[in-house]
């Protein structure tokens, strides 16, 4: 029994919502959110703003390794991330740092060293934790798994939107593009590939609003008895 609750793993695809929908999650239960997207693009960004190569898996393991990494809590459920003191927030949004993530999270070594902070950060429990492989490595013992899902066209809408928000530029076919390829590479890596845990619930939130896929994971936790 974990002393703090149990942790919620949701994985699924690119651009799915997942972290949106975590974070309200974790708001009606009380619970921390962690985006451990966040965590790769952070070292994406430090890596662009340092000129590193994006294929060097242990220089950019002895990069991650170097910065002193933190997740303060900000006013809602969901943790920041903070590197060397430094808050990061509007610079995780950039798509460039969005494709350099994508590029580094299908090396071997930094995908190692996450999992390790990403389990120490969650290990107590209560905690909504999001990804590509939570519940399939990185949590393989968590008390409740949901895979979510969407279609592409559904998801690079979404994306749009969100840019679009930020006052960002935002182009519907690259993006689309970008989400069907991001998805066969996370499919088909090597290193824990992007796949639905034999023990996760699954649900398609394509057609579904954002408030009824909450309902559906709170009712899920509900029933779990945990």
């Amino acid at each position: 029994m974990r002393p703090n609750g149990i942790v919620i793993a949701i994985d699924g695809p690119a651009g799915v919502g997942k972290s949106t929908v975590g974070k309200l999650v974790a708001s009606r239960l009380g619970y921390r959110f962690i985006s451990t997207g966040k965590m790769y693009r952070a070292l994406a960004w430090k890596a662009l703003e340092t000129g590193l190569s994006l294929e060097d898996d242990g220089k950019l393991v002895a990069l991650a390794r170097s910065l002193a990494w933190a997740f303060p809590r900000s006013s809602g459920p969901e943790a920041d991330v903070s590197l060397d003191g430094r808050v990061l927030a509007l610079e995780l949004s950039e798509e460039r740092v969005s494709r350099a993530s994508s590029a580094i999270a299908k090396l071997p070594g930094v995908r190692l060293f996450m999992k390790d902070m990403q389990r120490r950060a969650g290990l107590d429990g209560g905690v909504v934790m999001e990804g590509r492989d939570i519940g399939t490595n990185v949590f393989p013992d968590a008390e409740l798994k949901v895979y979510l899902d969407a279609s592409p066209e559904a998801r690079a809408r979404r994306r749009v939107g969100q840019l679009e928000a930020q006052g960002m530029p935002a182009d519907y076919a690259e993006i689309l593009d970008f989400i069907i390829k991001r998805d066969a590479q996370d499919s088909g890596r090597e290193n824990n590939p992007l796949r639905r845990a034999d023990d996760a619930h699954y649900l398609d939130s394509t057609a579904m609003p954002r408030e009824k896929v909450v309902d559906a994971i709170v009712a899920l936790f509900g029933a779990s008895g945990k």
